[in-house]
């Protein structure tokens, strides 16, 4: 399986304290991606320059010279760079690192399972993205070998896959975090990359299974924010009485920042505040008038109070 990390303690992946694996490749291209090192399934790199002694090691070892040294920052030509990994090799503080790792299954196991002993309660395993469904059959062999061990399994995902890659892991996970991001399909395919019919089609096929959902609504400014967008999607919900035990409101941060900046990627997102509490109190006042008060619909994250504005 092609990776990105293993982050441990977290508490926003699902129920109780997890160990989430974040994958790389993603079918789509959020604009406010805050992984934008999973969406490229090729094994790339980074330079961190806190990291950084300046010995430019890994300026001489290019062959393709496409590093060079500006005010104290190694820059990538990326029209040169034929990622050979050379200079990440060559680095001796790690300043240079790669972006992705190939791991066999039985390896992820044996990483994943020292975790055991602190899933108390719901806690488990999550494995997230980038998008897990890519790598669906990488995925079953592993989600099985941890259910065998009593592990709660959940999976991270867009829904933006054929449909028989869940058939094929329903059997092996107790929890889909599945996000529902636009309603509009043209606005969906312009900030995201893809059409969203194949996304909607999936949710109405697996709420005919026995499989736990929490539903996921990322709250980016000008973009999926607005009353219009979270109304569609309740609505949406009713009318297709599609069973989900959350569903979650995620409030937009930067803190994905730097990111960006170490991949040497312009992100519009840079300067944009937090949402205020009150736009997310009042999203999801919204979907429980049209779902109901007695549904579990929060929002998540970090908001900036009214006054701060």
């Amino acid at each position: 399986m092609r990776i990105l990390n293993i982050q441990r303690m977290s508490t926003e992946d699902g129920p109780g304290l997890r160990t989430t694996l974040f994958v790389k490749g993603c079918p789509l291209c959020c604009k406010w991606c805050h992984n934008p090192e999973s969406i490229d399934y090729q094994i790339s790199k980074e330079w961190i320059g806190i990291r950084c002694i300046g010995c430019l090691e890994c300026v001489s070892h290019c062959e393709a010279e496409a590093l060079s040294w500006v005010n104290h920052e190694i820059l990538t030509n990326l029209d040169l760079c034929m990622l050979c990994l050379k200079c990440v090799e060559k680095c001796p503080t790690s300043a240079m690192r790669a972006v992705g790792e190939d791991l066999s299954i039985n390896q992820l196991f044996k990483e994943l399972i020292k975790d055991k002993a602190y899933f108390t309660g719901e806690g488990g395993i999550t494995l997230s993205g980038g998008e897990i469904m890519m790598q669906s059959a990488e995925a079953y062999a592993l989600c099985d070998l941890l259910k065998k061990e009593g592990i709660h399994v959940a999976i991270d995902t867009s829904g933006y896959t054929p449909y028989r890659n869940f058939e094929k892991l329903l059997p092996v996970v107790d929890l889909i975090l599945y996000d529902l991001k636009i309603f509009d399909s043209s606005l969906h395919e312009s900030l995201c990359g893809v059409n969203n019919s194949l996304i909607f089609e999936n949710l109405v096929k697996l709420n005919k299974e026995s499989i736990k959902i929490w539903l996921r609504t990322p709250i980016i400014p000008g973009a999926t924010d607005s009353v219009e967008n979270i109304k569609k999607i309740a609505q949406f919900l009713k009318t297709n009485q599609i069973h989900f035990e959350r569903w979650e409101l995620c409030a937009f941060n930067n803190l994905c920042t730097n990111k960006y900046d170490r991949l040497q990627i312009n992100w519009n997102y840079k300067s944009t505040p937090l949402v205020t509490e009150e736009l997310m109190v009042s999203l999801v006042g919204e979907a429980k008038t049209i779902l109901g008060n007695d549904k579990d619909i929060r929002y998540t994250g970090t908001t900036l109070f009214k006054e701060e504005k």
